[in-house]
């Protein structure tokens, strides 16, 4: 009795040993919807931002390219589009009230949306609605028909909204990586955006 008494207190001893040494468990790595999450959850600070750069676009039977300029705040917008060599083509004002389009020669046309609006004076649709948000590199709050992102949690294609967008380019600015190349498609309208500076102003 007493020897097997023995044995089972040398046992418990060698199994508490064992496990006092074991290595504790291995950390895993985020998975890259968690990274995609977190970098969101940075996106949604941005309450307001300007960016200036290149715009493209492929239409039947009109297309452009040309500059912009874009400031645009919660419920308001201001965007300046320009000519290859400079010159201002229009300026496109979104308030709570609607949108206005004033062109280069200071005559003003109002609508309650900005793509039936540059689709009627400049030939193709700027679909300003969504396009605060996909600028930035995240959906709307509608509808997601397909989304993807890379191992870094930035989003690489999204397709919402009647629009295929794939992202080409990300670039840092203040800490945060935003698009610097974003490609948007529609059954009538190819858009090209590569923005050359970002101003983004967070909360």
């Amino acid at each position: 009795m007493l020897l097997k008494s023995n044995s089972l207190f040398l046992a418990i001893v060698l199994l508490v040993s064992a496990c006092a040494t074991l290595p504790p468990p291995a950390t895993q790595p985020p998975t890259t919807v968690s990274i995609n999450q977190k970098h969101l959850a940075t996106l949604a600070n941005i309450k307001a931002f300007s960016l200036k750069g290149r715009l493209g676009v492929v239409t039947n039977p009109r297309g452009f390219t040309g500059g912009i300029d874009w400031q645009h705040q919660l419920t308001n917008d201001n965007i300046d589009v320009f000519s290859p060599v400079g010159g201002k083509v229009a300026n496109i004002v979104k308030n709570p009230n609607g949108v206005t389009l004033t062109t280069q020669d200071g005559h003003s046309v109002k609508a309650n949306d900005a793509e039936s609006l540059t689709e009627a004076t400049l030939g193709w649709r700027l679909p300003l609605n969504g396009l605060s948000d996909w600028a930035l590199g995240k959906p709307t709050s509608s509808k997601i028909e397909a989304i993807t992102w890379d191992e870094t949690g930035h989003l690489t294609t999204l397709k919402q909204d009647g629009w295929d967008i794939s992202y080409e380019n990300y670039a840092e600015t203040n800490g945060i990586f935003l698009p610097s190349k974003i490609v948007l498609k529609s059954e009538k309208v190819n858009l090209k955006l590569l923005v050359e500076k970002w101003v983004a102003v967070e909360n």
